[in-house]
């Protein structure tokens, strides 16, 4: 159905609405859009400040790219089309994008899935466990969408896709014949507005630890961007027989803080507290890991105590809609490996390869941990990762400081710098290892190029032993200044077992 602007306009609460100037019954027959270089002719512009420009300069070249109305913050007199003057563009973005595609959400079951660790896979065991129930549902993960229709891979540096991607996204998977969405919701994206808009039923916490704090600011301004998400299920609207719902991470110590949000129900899971959901009688196998939850037994080919608490969430939030445990017991089984997530290389070498996208002190204990688990006695763990330029710098120390603790051998190397010194943050890295007792050229060295480090970690290794490249995973690019250069970790590291080191781009770059 034909869309006005003031049908556009109705979304938004009033308070936002500051001012307004020419005809609000103004067709809009294109999406919403917030780049000036994807606005189509009869499409609404929302100029909005970011983080490194404002969208306000943008909009001349967005009328002239055939912009039929613009929403912003700013005033902007004598413009030739219709402008809406707003408190903050960033919070109607969202709910605009979802008024024009018809608001898909409110015909989906939302469950959105949010923590430091451990969200993708969550979504992922939990589309796996919806497909074995014969539910059709989509997901939107960082590192790849099912739209019903199609599929993506997102495997740049993306955290949640913007306000107008997401809802057009969720408009796919209505017209695909969609009945449920798992929506992978960071706090980057929860903060900036990105997901405004959603009518969310589930919300599911895995986790709060130590991340993201250039961003935030602190702690507690993290632990609030995560919250929003659940304050979403009170002002969501509500769906016929469809309750609002809240999945809680009992050994979490901001478990009780999420718990204290209201919601319908409030299911906890967890492996040392007392829970709903309670794993037991946990066994870890070179090929597989078994546990028992409410006397079922559980079999999933993913390793590590992580991925247990994992699966816990998945399957709280399976039993909160309704879904049986065969079903639930045969989607876990059928995940093998979750791209970049402790997956595992094989060249033939008689050690074990893995690559993993463990890239918060937290994280990385938890992988270092699992990998020790896979190793027979006298046998070492070689750990490679680096810590990425203008993001949290209190990580670099932390994560080294874990690396030097668990890992017999720590490689420091490349992730990200960008416009950052790499040696500064080598330098950092270094401190964080002889804090925790680590001597320099005996149990961790530096190697900047992140190749040739992966390649060093394999020269190393001998026959039983575990070099597991941390950081990357999934991602497809690495950062030098401000160019996102072509990268792999798999590649690198099935370069490296083949006795080619895989050179980091710019070549041997040490400094950004």
């Amino acid at each position: 159905m034909p869309k006005t602007l003031q049908d556009l306009l109705a979304a938004i609460p009033p308070a936002q609405i500051l001012a307004t100037s020419g005809e609000l019954a103004t067709p809009i027959t294109a999406p919403v859009v917030e780049s000036s270089i994807e606005v189509q002719p009869g499409g609404l512009f929302v100029a909005r400040a970011g983080q490194t420009t404002d969208g306000h300069r943008f909009i001349p070249e967005a009328i002239a790219a055939g912009a039929a109305a613009i929403i912003g913050e700013s005033e902007q007199p004598n413009l030739p089309v219709p402008c809406i003057r707003v408190k903050n563009a960033a919070q109607v973005l969202g709910p605009v994008a979802a008024a024009w595609h018809d608001y898909p959400s409110r015909k989906l079951v939302i469950i959105g899935v949010t923590g430091t660790d451990g969200k993708t896979t969550t979504c992922l065991l939990l589309h796996s466990v919806f497909k074995s129930a014969n539910v059709k549902a989509g997901y939107i993960s960082t590192i790849s969408a099912d739209f019903g229709v199609e599929t993506a891979s997102t495997g740049l540096h993306v955290t949640t896709p913007g306000a107008p991607q997401v809802q057009a996204y969720l408009a796919l998977m209505v017209s695909a014949g969609m009945t449920h969405c798992i929506l992978e919701m960071t706090s980057h994206g929860l903060a900036q507005g990105r997901l405004q808009g959603v009518d969310i039923d589930v919300a599911v916490l895995t986790n709060l630890t130590h991340e993201h704090l250039d961003f935030h600011g602190s702690q507690e301004d993290y632990r609030a961007a995560k919250a929003l998400m659940f304050r979403m299920l009170r002002s969501a609207r509500r769906k016929p027989s469809v309750d609002k719902v809240s999945v809680i991470n009992a050994d979490d110590p901001s478990a009780d803080y999420f718990a204290a949000i209201p919601a319908d129900r409030a299911i906890t899971y967890g492996i040392d507290q007392a829970s709903d959901y309670r794993a037991r009688d946990l066994i870890y196998a070179p090929e597989l890991t078994r546990f028992d939850v409410s006397d079922q037994v559980l079999i999933m080919r993913l390793m590590g105590e992580f991925n247990i608490a994992n699966a816990l969430a998945s399957i709280a939030a399976a039993r909160s809609l309704g879904i049986g445990w065969r079903a639930i017991k045969a989607g876990l089984a059928a995940v093998a490996a979750i791209p970049g997530r402790m997956e595992r290389i094989d060249e033939g070498q008689d050690f074990i390869a893995m690559v993993d996208f463990a890239h918060t002190p937290n994280a990385l204990r938890k992988a270092l941990e699992a990998g020790r688990r896979m190793l027979q006695p006298g046998k070492r763990l070689i750990a490679v990762f680096g810590s990425a330029g203008l993001r949290d710098v209190e990580k670099r120390r932390l994560m080294a400081r874990t690396s030097a603790k668990l890992a017999d051998m720590t490689v420091l190397t490349a992730e990200d710098p960008r416009t950052e010194s790499l040696d500064e943050i080598l330098n950092m890295m270094a401190q964080g290892c002889r804090a925790a007792g680590g001597v320099e050229g005996e149990t961790f060295i530096r190697i900047p190029d992140r190749g040739a480090a992966i390649y060093q970690a394999c020269q190393l290794a001998r026959a039983g032993d575990l070099v597991m490249a941390c950081g990357k995973g999934h991602e497809q690019s690495m950062c030098f200044g401000e160019t996102e250069y072509p990268w792999d970790d798999r590649d690198a590291m099935r370069s490296a077992l083949q006795g080619r080191p895989l050179r980091t781009l710019p070549t041997a770059r040490s400094d950004a």
